[in-house]
């Protein structure tokens, strides 16, 4: 007995500090850190098909690019295009500012559900999709996420704000809402929101910024 209660006190004690952990941590998300040393930011992009891999391509352009490196772009399993264009993107780098070495890299991340799959199959492969997340968090470790709507940024996200939690890597998360999204927000969007878990969460539409009062409105991108 003396035992299950030890047991339960240290349990207790875990759960206590996780707790106090997760608060400083919601508490420290949105405000300004204060950067030491002028070292490049380690950055994940997380692309999404059509629009979005375009609005994304946008923000990336008027981006200090120099400071944000090396750059490790995420798509789809099933997503071959917005890899191709980040491609596209990184050559153009090459050309305009004569960058020389690789700066970025690019990976594939299963889908937590495809288009019409059945909700019984995509349990398994929401666990796979998490799964893999964890691996190659695990492996990037971003000091920086950059995102914009797609769902495989939830996961992504959610593996990041937990390293924040245990200590592992402090990643600052950037959301950026698509501009299709006028009247509300995505459902990627609404739960980084509601959660509280993206340090700047930036909208297209003034009036999204008016329902949701901590999102920054930055006008149209596109």
């Amino acid at each position: 007995m003396e035992q299950i209660n030890q047991s339960c006190f240290y349990l207790m004690s875990f759960l206590a500090i996780i707790a106090i952990r997760a608060l400083f941590v919601l508490y420290l998300t949105g405000k300004p850190r204060r950067n030491k040393s002028p070292q490049p930011l380690s950055t994940l992009v997380v692309l999404g098909s059509g629009g979005h891999t375009a609005e994304m391509m946008n923000l990336l352009s008027v981006l200090q690019t120099d400071r944000f490196t090396p750059r490790f772009y995420i798509a789809a399993a099933t997503d071959n295009m917005s890899l191709q264009k980040a491609r596209v993107f990184e050559d153009s780098l090459v050309e305009k500012k004569g960058i020389k070495g690789v700066s970025a890299q690019f990976t594939q991340i299963y889908r937590s559900r495809e288009v019409g799959q059945s909700y019984v199959t995509s349990v398994w492969t929401t666990l796979l999709s998490t799964a893999h997340a964890l691996w190659l968090m695990i492996r990037i470790r971003p000091q920086v996420v950059i995102c914009n709507g797609p769902g495989t940024c939830f996961p992504l996200c959610v593996i990041a704000f937990l390293f924040k939690i245990m200590g592992i890597r402090w990643s600052s998360i950037f959301y950026v809402e698509s501009i299709a999204r006028v009247r509300r927000l995505s459902l990627s969007g609404l739960l980084l929101y509601k959660l509280h878990m993206a340090d700047q969460f930036f909208v297209q539409w003034p009036q999204l910024q008016r329902k949701y009062p901590r999102a920054h409105y930055v006008g149209c991108l596109m």
